[in-house]
């Protein structure tokens, strides 16, 4: 160990570039890259979780760096903040870097070498963003971030499709990196300083605070994938390896709320009541969004990514309401709120993670991602369907996991708004809860289908017999993020624990104290208002399975006989015959249909081979950008008129440039 956690974490991002550079020496050595180098890469993640779990009680430490610019040097610091989401970044990189060895096989687009470098340069990038403490550092780190995912999202590159995803990200990735760098000089406030420590100290007016934020949530939440930015994220993550998707969902979408965070409580620190409500209305319809989206979904990653939204979404939904506790000084309840964001943060990490990973197990067997083609894995794939099943009943918000903990805490935090000194935000919030539980409830639905149809019943395809089960390096990574789902479900007073020097900090209370009735019982405020023992309802659970397993062996065994279910007087039933993913999504297109643009080609009685067709689009693309792209185009036919290819035309226009700059100089 160096001289002090910061040093540990610089190290470790070196180390994670090192691994990195080794692989582009060795561009086609497939044993270095997945024997050696992407599990020194998983030991090098659980060094930075752990360097962060320890210093996360520490009080903050810098450094100036000897890099940069002569007079414009790099400076990092790290402090609760950054450490929480250090430990998010290592803990979960460590099982998808493990999973990563025995994922990735030759000859699948990008040479494992390059493949290795893009991904050490992601890890290393994102663990300097959550480091960086000026506007310099931050910025040119975040651009390596985003191109580094960016080839990583074009990883086979031969598809024009995936082309496509990955110019669609970048274009966005960029657009968000130009809003960031006016909100840091918003934030600068005319001094020229764009050290984090300037900014801190200086006070801007509400005026430039304002512009700062607003710049910040279009900024940071192009890169989280709020509506309506989200169009890029729908598009890389069925483009990418699973992995990869797993990080970019996992953390990638965490490093923007962590700059949000970052420039709201830290760097402004006294937010507007009206922030909140902006942040509020924007995550409640990112989560309604993306979750009716994901409902409608065929294809396994697409709706996960639509997941991803609606998940983002109920984060920013929390970190709205922490902004309204917090600028009306209610700071019990923003450190309630921000509680929730955070756990939610780190619950999200590990069982989107999770299940990307699974999906890309299936996608490896089977060749397979339409839903359509899938079904009876769990016969073929025990170890896959049994560690996706924990990350299904996560995100579905089901206790005793983690998915719960966090959404039961953001729902306190709901319920005790009646108390804001504002009468219409009194009448508001009652409808944001109604639209957090109608989106939890969809997310139950949701992940009913997506495990259904992938790994119960029977195979809808003859193929699906020759599926087989994940390696051990790939169970080794799915079993880590399940046992994170697992411990951070069981054990939600310690990881509260965790955030409770970042509630401190940003809104003067912690939740651990007052909140918290030993490690048994998890009261958010006290514990006669509300209450939540998970390991009390892991043993109700239990108790409950146990009578009825003796109930059937004590009364019903030897009385029972197995038989061919009933097919309804119907003697060829097959495996086509199932519920479709389209068939579990087709009453929520029909309750939501205005949120769907629909195609449909529906078949006449009269055809002799009929068949049914529907897409449904994003409006929102059509109606926002669309109309942009066909802009562009028609802006760059008119330009491209003055480009015609001879010297002649070119001299004519700085002859003529020439004569109308000297009509107007005196």
């Amino acid at each position: 160990m160096l001289a002090s956690p910061l040093h540990d974490v610089l190290a470790c991002a070196l180390g994670w570039l090192a691994i990195g550079l080794v692989g582009v020496f060795q561009p086609r050595n497939f044993w270095l890259v997945t024997r050696v180098l992407f599990p020194l890469g998983a030991i090098i993640g659980l060094a930075i979780a752990a360097t962060a779990l320890a210093a996360i009680f520490s009080p903050p430490s810098s450094l100036v760096l000897p890099l940069g610019l002569p007079d414009l040097p790099f400076h990092a610091r790290v402090d609760a903040l950054s450490c929480f989401f250090l430990l998010l970044l290592g803990s979960v990189s460590a099982g998808v870097s493990v999973f990563a060895a025995g994922y990735f096989r030759r000859g699948e687009g990008t040479p494992p070498g390059l493949q290795c470098l893009y991904y050490h340069v992601f890890l290393s990038s994102m663990a300097l963003v959550l480091v960086a403490d000026d506007a310099y550092f931050f910025m040119v780190v975040w651009e390596t971030m985003a191109l580094s995912s960016f080839f990583l999202v074009t990883s086979d590159h031969g598809s024009a499709e995936i082309r496509r995803a990955g110019f669609l990200y970048l274009l966005i990735a960029h657009l968000g990196a130009i809003a960031i760098l006016l909100c840091f000089g918003a934030l600068q406030s005319g001094t020229g300083n764009y050290t984090f420590e300037t900014m801190r100290a200086v006070q801007p007016t509400p005026l430039w605070a304002t512009a700062a934020f607003l710049l910040a949530l279009v900024g940071f939440g192009a890169k989280a994938g709020i509506v309506p930015l989200h169009v890029w994220l729908p598009e890389a993550h069925p483009a990418a390896p699973s992995p990869v998707s797993a990080l970019m969902s996992a953390v990638m979408l965490k490093t923007a709320i962590y700059g949000l965070l970052r420039v709201t409580f830290d760097l402004i620190g006294w937010p507007l009541w009206w922030w909140g409500v902006v942040a509020l209305v924007i995550g409640l319809v990112s989560a309604l969004f993306g979750i009716v989206f994901a409902a409608v979904q065929t294809d396994m990653k697409r709706l996960l990514a639509y997941s991803s939204i609606e998940n983002i979404g109920l984060v920013m939904a929390g970190f709205g309401l922490t902004i309204l506790f917090k600028a009306f000084s209610m700071g019990a309840l923003a450190a309630l709120a921000l509680t929730a964001t955070l756990y939610h943060c780190l619950n999200h990490a590990f069982f989107k993670s999770l299940l990307f990973l699974a999906t890309g197990s299936v996608l490896h067997a089977t060749r397979e991602r339409s839903l359509g083609k899938l079904g009876g894995l769990i016969h073929r794939m025990p170890w896959v369907a049994w560690t996706a099943l924990v990350g299904t009943i996560a995100i579905a918000g089901l206790p005793p996991l983690n998915g719960f903990v966090s959404e039961w805490l953001l729902l306190q935090a709901f319920l005790f708004t009646p108390g804001l000194p504002h009468s219409y935000l009194n009448m508001l919030v009652p409808v944001a809860a109604a639209m957090i539980a109608l989106t939890a409830a969809l997310s139950g639905y949701v992940m009913v289908k997506f495990y259904g149809v992938v790994f119960l019943g029977q195979p809808r395809e003859a193929k699906l017999a020759e599926a087989h089960d994940a390696g051990i390096r790939e169970r080794i990574g799915l079993l880590w993020l399940a046992a994170g789902c697992v411990v951070l479900g069981l054990a939600p007073v310690a990881a509260i624990g965790l955030i409770d020097p970042i509630a401190r900090a940003f809104t003067g209370h912690g939740l651990a104290l007052g909140g918290a009735a030993g490690w048994l019982m998890l009261a958010p405020i006290s514990a006669e208002r509300a209450a939540y023992s998970p390991l009390a309802v892991l043993l109700m659970i239990a108790l409950l399975v146990t009578i009825a397993w003796l109930s059937v062996r004590l009364f019903y065994h030897g009385r029972m006989r197995r038989t061919a279910a009933w097919g309804c007087g119907f003697p060829h039933l097959d495996a086509r015959m199932q519920d479709t993913a389209e068939g579990f999504g087709q009453p929520v297109s029909v309750v939501f249909e205005p949120f769907f643009r629909v195609d449909q080609a529906v078949p006449s009685p009269f055809d002799a081979k009929p068949r049914y067709r529907q897409s449904l689009d994003d409006r929102l693309w059509h109606w926002l950008y669309l109309p942009v792209v066909r802009a562009v185009d028609k802006a760059t036919a008119l330009v491209t008129v003055l480009q015609r290819g001879r010297i002649s035309v070119y001299l004519m226009y700085s002859f003529a440039t020439l004569l109308v700059l000297l009509l107007f100089v005196r």
